[in-house]
């Protein structure tokens, strides 16, 4: 028998977070679409009901306090690049979002949304009918990672652009949940686990996003994608140094997780570099090879030390 599939409009965080909690077996939440439903006409998501949040009133809002510049999570990648405040402080958080998909894309997809964006893989991200023809990955209930023949984790690949910007500039995100509102460094909501690649509650609400201001962040990223528009990162690199000096390095796409490595601006800028790449799990579960990916970590991070007038 198939599962009647129920599609509900929110009106208020507090309704969203109800519906999820009356609907806990099988839900999804929704705001831009372009992961969910890519994935579920994909069948790599076979959610019985969708929750649409985009018309929660608040959560598409920019503002900023003494402290912080607080972005709402459905406020859409297109509308961060009229933000003069961002352009002012914070430049490579666009140069993130304009890197993502295509204009088309981006005038739909949230924030919020990128930051949350599924784990991906070249043997998990492709319709049902060829995932059938090349056997279930772990990731789909399989019991074999087709990437590497294992048979213990999944390593599909990290690849939110937005976050490991986000994740340089120290920010932390705004969670709802009910009777609790928690504010968590984003960093912290990242398992590493590619079945599994996020910690939070499945009911809870990613509000806002909260970036620090007067650190006077310099920052620098850097994406390796085959074409500008529509591909996934194969690495994504940032670096960031503070009016202190201390320096962050985030990685993505070479691991199930954002790799951070931090440092400053007096330290070894090479050991900086190993330490980083000793972290990665790089497979060759992406269109550019395993070896080719894992050379341009160094290659990127040297171009971003000297545009940064670190070396």
């Amino acid at each position: 028998m198939i599962a009647q599939k129920k599609y509900i409009l929110a009106s208020s965080l507090e309704q969203a977070n109800s519906l999820a909690k009356e609907n806990s077996r099988s839900f999804r939440y929704l705001a831009g679409g372009t992961d969910v439903i890519v994935n579920k006409f994909q069948g790599n998501d076979g959610v019985e009901t969708l929750i649409d949040i985009t018309g929660i009133a608040g959560m598409k809002s920019i503002s900023v306090t003494d402290t912080h510049l607080l972005i709402g999570a459905l406020v859409c990648l297109e509308d961060l690049q009229n933000q003069d405040v961002i352009a002012r402080q914070f430049p490579a958080l666009l140069d993130a979002a304009h890197a993502i998909a295509s204009p088309t894309i981006r005038k739909t997809a949230s924030l919020g949304g990128n930051l949350l964006c599924e784990n991906r893989c070249i043997y998990y991200n492709q319709s049902e009918w060829w995932r059938e023809a090349a056997g279930n990955c772990l990731k789909c209930k399989g019991d074999t990672c087709l990437a590497t023949g294992g048979t213990k984790i999944c390593l599909s690949k990290f690849v939110s652009d937005a976050a490991i910007v986000l994740i340089g500039l120290e920010a932390g995100i705004e969670l709802y949940d009910g009777d609790t509102t928690t504010i968590v460094p984003l960093e912290s909501i990242y398992t590493g686990d590619g079945v599994n690649p996020r910690n939070i509650s499945a009911t809870a609400i990613l509000k806002a996003i909260h970036i620090p201001l007067n650190q006077d962040f310099k920052c620098v990223f850097k994406k390796l994608r085959k074409r500008e528009t529509l591909d996934f990162t194969s690495l994504s690199t940032v670096v960031s140094v503070n009016n202190k000096g201390k320096l962050r390095i985030v990685l993505g796409g070479v691991h199930p997780k954002p790799i951070l490595v931090e440092g400053s601006k007096g330290d070894d800028l090479n050991d900086l570099v190993s330490q980083a790449i000793a972290q990665t799990r790089i497979v060759d579960n992406d269109t550019y090879s395993r070896a080719y990916r894992k050379a341009m970590i160094t290659v990127f991070l040297k171009r971003s030390f000297e545009e940064l007038h670190l070396e």
